[in-house]
């Protein structure tokens, strides 16, 4: 979710553009690291490998952050039918900066009710509002004004994004930000391009011509996790209001801000009222209350699986359609031929970057025997020489975890993995005193049922594996309940060809990790999900298939 699939030098091309845009030096920021040792292999990843030199662990300093300038900037409310508003029963809940876990703004939170009269007002602007009722291309037109301000405002977004979320400002405003509005101007094109066809129909049918349109659901739930906040919601806001729907979007109790700002934005666009709603509030309470709302067509989630679960038997009463895109537990299988050193700093991206709280993270690396010691040893070294400290840092490579429900889940797993017999090589600790920081770990030697191998951990933390063979590491790969991503280091084609058929995942990098494009489905086999984000395939499922038949009288020559 960070970088689009550019290949070979487009990439920094890319990402130096994006850098620009947001007014950042992309040197600044040592974003423009390229991966060059594997035959015609480029990768932007967020620092070269380091030397063998290791720091003592210090506890992160913070700057100053003025919380109360940043916070009054945005309206803090609930976005209804066009206007910002409080919840009904004026209940609110805090959100924190991770960096000390203080609470610094008071946020609304939405409960039933207020779900309820966004949906009143969802419902009557696409029952009654212009929104379905504009051709494609005015839609298009509103959705690439969008995108222009979200651009325009990239500093401010980016500086809303980290400071939720805890990741480094210069991945919001490299990554983050100018990734949404590409996104955004993707399906903006696609706007007057959703149509459907006609079909001469006969003789059985008698002379028929048969008109088959492409309708919007009408009005879509989506819940939108805290790990990604405004890419989420480009992610899923883009095909959804492309193809005419109106929208009642849930956003995570932990990064509230930045999508209620995006909801400004839209408005600011010319988005009609009532098209584009934003409730913050709790999975449990608003989270629900959209999965299960009778008057919400589609429901779209990102996030754990276990919720997904739960989506599934809420929407399932009204036979309501629904796509997952859920968790992962991606195998990164590094091959006897690969260049060790691009290996090892690609496994260590695939899993660290964004603090580890990334779907597709690669947290289950599996390298093969002969170069299984080596390998270790420099994974370690890279991960001490990991630069944590404040997002706000020019230099900083990870900032704290999102909550200290994270926090505190990820410490437990680490003495746990440790319990089961993994060798605990560096970290698994608390970084300082104050706030959500957790120190880069690795551990050797894990098997296939230690917890940190099968479950989920959402956190900086390695776990490698050993494998001898080829049809070996394939099955144990597959042998995960998930299937979103997989990858594979290596320049041997017998190696890519076998493991990227056979691995059963919905996407699969190649001497590379975390790529993107707007254009290339993404999704997950087994308990990842279902349905498909980006591409056109998204589009059908915020879309319906009508068929009308017409009798022709006679004569009709051309049938």
């Amino acid at each position: 979710m960070r970088q689009a699939a550019l290949s070979g030098g487009r990439v920094v091309a890319h990402m130096n553009r994006a850098y620009a845009s947001a007014n950042v030096s992309p040197a600044a920021h040592t974003a423009a690291y390229v991966f060059r040792p594997t035959a015609s292999v480029a990768r932007t990843c967020t620092r070269g490998f380091r030397p063998a030199v290791v720091a003592a662990a210090a506890a992160p300093q913070l700057k100053e952050i003025n919380h109360s300038d940043i916070a009054n900037k945005v309206k803090r409310q609930l976005l209804i039918n066009g206007k910002f508003v409080d919840a009904i029963g004026g209940e609110t809940f805090g959100t924190e900066d991770p960096r000390t876990g203080e609470v610094y703004a008071e946020v609304a939170e939405a409960q039933e009710a207020d779900v309820d009269a966004a949906v009143k007002a969802a419902r009557e602007a696409f029952d009654h509002g212009p929104w379905p009722r504009m051709t494609g291309r005015e839609r298009g037109q509103i959705l690439y004004k969008f995108a222009d301000l979200m651009e325009q405002n990239t500093h401010e977004l980016a500086i809303l994004e980290s400071l939720d979320n805890g990741k480094p400002l210069s991945a919001s405003k490299g990554g983050d930000v100018p990734l949404s509005v590409e996104h955004l101007r993707y399906y903006a094109g696609w706007a007057d391009k959703i149509h459907g066809s006609v079909v001469g129909c006969g003789p059985s049918s008698g002379k028929m011509q048969a008109t088959i349109y492409k309708e919007p659901l009408g009005v879509v739930g989506q819940i939108i996790p805290w790990n990604f906040p405004i890419l989420m919601a480009a992610w899923k806001l883009g095909p959804a209001l492309a193809a005419g729907n109106c929208v009642v979007m849930k956003v995570a109790e932990q990064t509230p801000l930045s999508a209620l700002r995006v909801g400004e934005l839209a408005l600011e666009a010319g988005v009609p009222a009532g098209v584009l709603n934003i409730v913050p509030g709790s999975g449990e309470v608003a989270g629900a209350a959209v999965a299960k709302h009778p008057g919400i067509d589609k429901v779209a989630f990102t996030g754990s699986t276990e919720v997904g679960k739960l989506i599934m038997k809420q929407a399932a009463d009204r036979i309501k359609p629904v796509t997952l895109e859920l968790g992962g537990k991606s195998p990164c299988i590094i091959c006897p031929d690969a260049d060790l050193d691009t290996a090892v700093e690609g496994a260590h991206d695939a899993l660290f970057f964004n603090m580890g709280q990334c779907c597709t993270a690669g947290s289950r690396t599996f390298v093969h025997e002969s170069i299984y010691d080596e390998f270790v040893k420099k994974a370690v070294v890279r991960a001490q020489n990991r630069k944590v400290g404040d997002p706000f840092d020019d230099d900083t490579e990870q900032g704290p975890q999102v909550s200290k429900e994270q926090f505190d889940k990820i410490l437990q797993m680490c003495k746990q993995g440790e319990e089961q017999g993994a060798k605990l090589e560096c970290g698994g600790k608390r970084l300082g005193d104050k706030g959500y920081y957790i120190e880069p770990t690795v551990f050797s030697n894990v098997e296939d049922d230690n917890i940190i191998a099968t479950d989920e951990i959402f956190g900086p933390v390695q776990s490698i594996l050993k494998w001898s063979t080829i049809d070996e590491v394939l099955e144990r790969a597959n042998k995960s309940e998930y299937g979103l991503a997989a990858g594979i280091f290596s320049n041997n084609v017998d190696y890519i060809n076998s493991l990227s058929r056979g691995l059963q995942s919905g996407t699969v990098w190649v001497n590379t990790w975390n790529q993107f494009d707007a254009a290339v489905p993404f999704g997950g086999y087994k308990l990842s999900g279902i349905g498909r984000e980006h591409g056109e395939e998204v589009l059908s499922h915020y879309t319906q298939t009508k068929a009308v038949y017409i009798p022709l009288k006679d004569p009709v020559k051309w049938l």
